[in-house]
């Protein structure tokens, strides 16, 4: 692992806090995912950076000689995307797939206030096309691996992914199973299912991951043209749907699968349309508002907590918003 600013500002912070506990209560995450990520960065710096004390924690004469090297490099960083932010100025037409939630469009002009947002919602299939035409300076496109990757074929183009997002299951709040911890396979027969319809994103996605679980043949009762029609149809048919957290809604229960698998939220952009800078802080506020809105399903809250090693791949807790912002739908 090559150490990133990410991880300069987690150690500058149990640095700051001298807690453990009190760190992860200020980044936001459960505090065995903090110790996670202390014990991946002391092994890419190739030792103890802390030692704990009755009163909490103490930099190691190693931490002693790093911390400060890692805290002056998340200065720069701030500093950087500072200067970028100010100086950015512009249209941005932004899209994202499915649909575009009212605080989404709030928190990036928040954030970039120089910036015109204009905020468009496409077909995830559509969005790197739009991206390369100049249609769209920027868009979320959601994928998974080989099943159902975001190839760009552009070289004026970049991505970065966004977050890795658990597909779970959506069950009415009233269903026997909706109140597990986590489901298994086998819990799963007997249930009616809304499923994709063929031309979504989803649909190739969900058919590997029922393979993947022994469901290929299932009841169906309808075939649904994106996640939140899928969730209305949960709601009020008591049918179950696989669905990524972030196409979840607050109105339905999602579970845990045993042996989770994952799709990704990618940012895609033109080189023209955002300078890198703009691009980083577009990343980070993108991240900081889809965690927030993974954080406001209590099942996503304590499936983070049960997480050996931390959650894989989930937002950088450096840029996750502050926790009063209104970020949640």
């Amino acid at each position: 692992m090559e150490i990133e600013v990410r991880h300069a500002r987690v150690v500058e912070m149990i640095n700051a806090t001298g807690s453990l506990s009190k760190a992860a209560m200020k980044i936001g995450i459960p505090q065995p995912s903090l110790s996670a990520q202390l014990r991946r960065i002391e092994k890419a710096v190739g030792g103890s950076l802390f030692v704990r004390t009755r009163n909490g924690v103490i930099p190691t004469p190693l931490g002693e000689r790093v911390i400060p090297k890692l805290a002056a490099l998340a200065e720069q960083a701030d500093a950087v995307i500072a200067e970028a932010a100010v100086d950015t100025s512009g249209t941005l037409r932004f899209g994202t797939a499915e649909w575009t939630p009212p605080t989404l469009r709030s928190a990036l002009r928040t954030m970039l206030p120089k910036i015109d947002m204009q905020t468009e919602t496409i077909l995830s299939a559509d969005a790197v096309d739009k991206v390369q035409r100049g249609a769209l300076g920027a868009a979320m496109v959601s994928g998974m691996g080989s099943v159902a990757p975001v190839r760009l074929r552009d070289r004026d183009l970049a991505k970065e992914t966004i977050v890795r997002d658990p597909v779970w299951l959506a069950l009415p709040v009233s269903h026997p199973l909706a109140d597990h911890a986590v489901l298994s396979a086998s819990q799963l027969d007997g249930l009616w299912w809304i499923g994709y319809a063929q031309q979504h994103w989803f649909s190739p996605v969900e058919r590997h991951l029922l393979g993947a679980l022994g469901r290929r043949d299932r009841r169906v009762s309808h075939y649904a043209g994106g996640h939140h029609e899928a969730m209305s149809w949960v709601r009020h048919v008591g049918a179950a749907a696989l669905t990524p957290l972030t196409g979840a809604t607050s109105d339905v229960r999602v579970v845990p699968l045993a042996d989770t698998q994952y799709t990704e939220l990618t940012l895609v952009w033109h080189r023209d349309a955002l300078s890198s800078g703009t691009a980083r802080r577009l990343v980070e506020i993108i991240r900081g508002f889809y965690y927030h809105y993974a954080r406001s399903f209590p099942s996503y809250r304590s499936w983070l907590g049960d997480l050996p090693d931390g959650p894989p791949e989930v937002p950088d807790p450096s840029c996750w918003m502050p926790a009063d912002s209104s970020c949640v739908s």
